[in-house]
């Protein structure tokens, strides 16, 4: 048995339970993981509530997708523990009492990592690199797979590009911050206010732009001789991308990977005379369930952290028995990075 977070019903963090359920064994080509920190995302509080892109499909319904902690035990066909080499042989390459971390690459109807113990596929499994600890290994995987999916793997951002971010003060955007740097391209971040303007500039953002003070698509025009944003990357969606796009350079493509705004999102083309812009949404199954894209991702990111151009932004902590208290943290929207979530035994 397993303390673990699970919902009976659809609603706001107050339906969040913490009950003990059976965990059971293994199967073939899943690892029991001890679970030590959970890593929180915005698609959790939409899955609870109902909103999300995937309904749920039976209550009580579990939460999570992204965590840190160690291999316990490796499933094989058999049903019975599996050795490291039987393992290996099904490209896995796990080990009991490995470090890991689990990366979103499933549905949270079939598995949910806000728990003590959980199984997960082994294919949403990344090895966790030396000299990271839990609360980072919970916490740096999503941000950085996310951005890294859209503007390298899909959008094929090049030195010299610019990026446009919304929501740049969320772990995704400081995510996609670093990584412009590292690729060499310009991240110009955008935040409603101006309270988080100087966090952003310390993050790395070439320059911040602060919505309720002034228009994007000016200003970056302004900034870019009149060309115009390689890549706008957004999380808001809404009748804002109608503004963003006309920030978009010719042939430039405006990436939409959340709906934060809540609202019916239009295509802005027609109303903008039909400009060769290019408007796609994107997820992050798109890297982490493809296993070559993931292999790719994993290695640059990898990287980054082993150099130190990248790393985590936690904005803060809590207990597993806090989760309530989390999921409402979360949705007041005030963090600046991520919001993880410990498992303490």
């Amino acid at each position: 048995m397993a303390k673990t977070v699970r919902f009976h019903e659809h609603g706001g963090p107050d339906v969040l339970r913490l009950e003990d359920v059976e965990v059971g064994e293994p199967g073939p080509g899943e690892l029991l993981i001890r679970v030590d920190a959970i890593g929180l995302n915005r698609a959790e509080v939409l899955f609870r509530s109902g909103q999300y892109i995937e309904p749920v499909k039976q209550f009580p319904a579990r939460l999570g997708a992204e965590a840190s902690g160690v291999v316990e035990a490796i499933g094989t066909h058999d049903g019975g523990p599996a050795s490291s080499r039987e393992a290996e042989s099904w490209g896995e390459g796990f080990e009991v009492g490995q470090p890991v971390s689990v990366v979103p690459a499933f549905s949270m109807n079939d598995y949910g990592v806000y728990a003590e113990h959980a199984l997960v596929p082994a294919t949403a499994v990344v090895h966790r690199p030396d000299g990271l600890d839990a609360v980072d290994g919970a916490a740096v995987w999503m941000p950085y797979l996310t951005a890294y999916g859209a503007l390298v793997e899909v959008g094929g951002m090049r030195a010299g590009d610019t990026v446009v971010l919304t929501a740049a003060s969320s772990s995704v955007g400081l995510a996609a911050i670093q990584i412009a740097r590292r690729i060499g391209a310009v991240p110009i971040a955008t935040t409603r206010t101006g309270a988080k303007k100087d966090a952003l500039l310390k993050a790395g953002a070439a320059d911040v732009i602060v919505t309720d003070e002034e228009d994007i698509a000016p200003r970056v025009l302004g900034l870019t001789g009149g060309r115009g944003a390689e890549f706008v990357f957004d999380a808001v969606a809404g009748p804002g991308v109608v503004d963003l796009a006309k920030a978009v350079a010719p042939g430039g493509t405006l990436f939409v990977y959340g709906a934060l705004s809540g609202e019916v999102t239009p295509y802005p083309g027609f109303e903008l005379g039909m400009p060769a812009l290019n408007m796609r949404t994107y997820t992050l199954f798109e890297t982490t369930t493809d296993q070559q894209r993931l292999r790719r991702a994993e290695a640059f990111v990898s990287s980054g952290l082993r150099t130190g151009a990248f790393r985590s932004v936690v904005d803060r902590t809590f207990g597993l028995d806090e989760i309530v208290e989390a999921h409402r943290y979360l949705e007041a929207g005030t963090q600046v990075g991520k919001i993880v979530v410990t498992v303490d035994r």
